[in-house]
């Protein structure tokens, strides 16, 4: 049986509450394991540990404008790779307006679509669902549907292989933290769904072991009358999640997972007022995560520590090097000390990936080489 190394100790000068009360000069690093849920240490620097002078070597970060991508069919499995493992397949979907002429069904993995742009209709085995900008839908696997989208829509579709996706245990928090299930919709058989029965010749395209296969039906296999159960998919839209807040303490980006399977991490990150403790740090904190590789597709707004990065865009933080804010956070944190409230103006989707992924070749323009020198501090 093992047993885990667990006595804290220190040394030299530290803060005894993590992420509160640093030192004036001195810069924290959390060196971390499990994701932000092992075992952890905070170190204090004198120095920021993104102040490097030059980088050379593959391990880097990396970040993607996704607007630049062009545009897919209206059909998921167009859409553009971007990065992957054996557990996990991320990928952006750009379609235009219409109906998908066909229905789709992943034997892969289940599928986490989050809607960046557009609007439209979903047709599943289970019934009828709107859907609209932000929301995440999860599509058990071997599930069949398609879209009717009423505008260019854009979606990043996030593929768990190794496990199908489930909620993250809110502890002491309770389970109607952060969103109450009553919140999460399934399909409908309502009469939108009713009027899409037919006998018209339909085709099903399945994926499997990354080959796809086209099944032909004489008439619309989306027919059905009825189900129970909890193999179904679910929509929740970022709008309906109640941050977790603290205004003492910076939380860890686990106290904003959404979902989560044995291989990746969903967190959201939404608008919430910036903490007002005077001894607490305001901005994210440097870290080692060094058994997950961090992903953060941006959705919506201004993000606080991250510059000159926009909607549409991802960034890829791999694992084995102390990462943080971008040095615009710290004016923006030093700020908010005149007592007035202040609040993020972001909306980003964070993908943990407990084994390292690997970037798809991307178009000319896409992604950014100086990436990596964004931290450099003027000098």
């Amino acid at each position: 049986m093992k047993q885990p190394i667990t006595f804290p100790k220190c040394e030299g000068l530290y803060n005894k509450q993590a992420h509160c009360d640093i030192p004036a000069g001195l810069y924290e690093r959390e060196h971390g394991r499990e994701g932000f849920f092992g075992a952890a240490s905070h170190i204090l620097h004198a120095h920021r540990p993104t102040d490097w002078s030059a980088w050379d070597g593959p391990l880097q970060p990396h970040c993607l404008d996704l607007n630049r991508l062009p545009a897919t069919e209206l059909c998921p499995w167009t859409a553009h790779p971007v990065m992957s493992n054996a557990q996990v397949q991320v990928r952006m979907w750009r379609a235009p307006a219409g109906n998908m002429p066909h229905l789709v069904r992943n034997g892969d993995g289940d599928d986490l679509l989050f809607v960046h742009n557009g609007r439209g209709e979903l047709y599943c085995d289970y019934g009828h669902m709107s859907f609209r900008d932000g929301d995440y839908i999860i599509m058990p696997r071997g599930t069949a549907w398609r879209i009717e989208a009423a505008e260019p829509v854009e979606i990043l579709l996030v593929e768990a292989t190794e496990d199908y996706y489930q909620l993250p245990d809110r502890g002491i928090a309770g389970r109607h933290a952060l969103f109450d299930l009553a919140v999460l919709e399934t399909p409908k058989i309502d009469d939108a769904f009713k009027a899409q029965y037919s006998e018209t010749e339909t085709r099903v395209r399945i994926k499997r072991r990354g080959r796809f296969t086209t099944v032909t039906f004489p008439f619309n296999p989306l027919d059905a009358v009825g189900w129970h159960g909890d193999c179904v998919p679910v929509k929740l839209n970022w709008r309906d999640i109640r941050e977790m807040l603290s205004d003492r303490y910076h939380l860890p980006p686990t106290a904003h997972a959404t979902f989560l399977s044995k291989a990746v991490v969903i967190c959201t990150f939404a608008p919430r007022p910036l903490e007002s403790d005077p001894g607490a740090l305001k901005v994210p904190f440097f870290h080692n995560n060094d058994e997950f590789d961090e992903t953060i597709f941006y959705h919506r707004g201004n993000f606080f520590s991250r510059d000159n990065i926009g909607p549409g865009m991802l960034t890829l933080h791999p694992s084995g090097f102390a990462h943080g804010p971008h040095p615009k956070a710290f004016a923006l944190a030093e700020a908010n000390t005149g007592g007035e409230r202040r609040y993020t103006d972001e909306v980003a989707v964070m993908i943990d990936t407990r084994m390292p992924v690997d970037l798809a070749p991307q178009p000319e323009g896409v992604e950014n080489p100086d990436y990596v020198n964004s931290w450099k501090r003027a000098r």
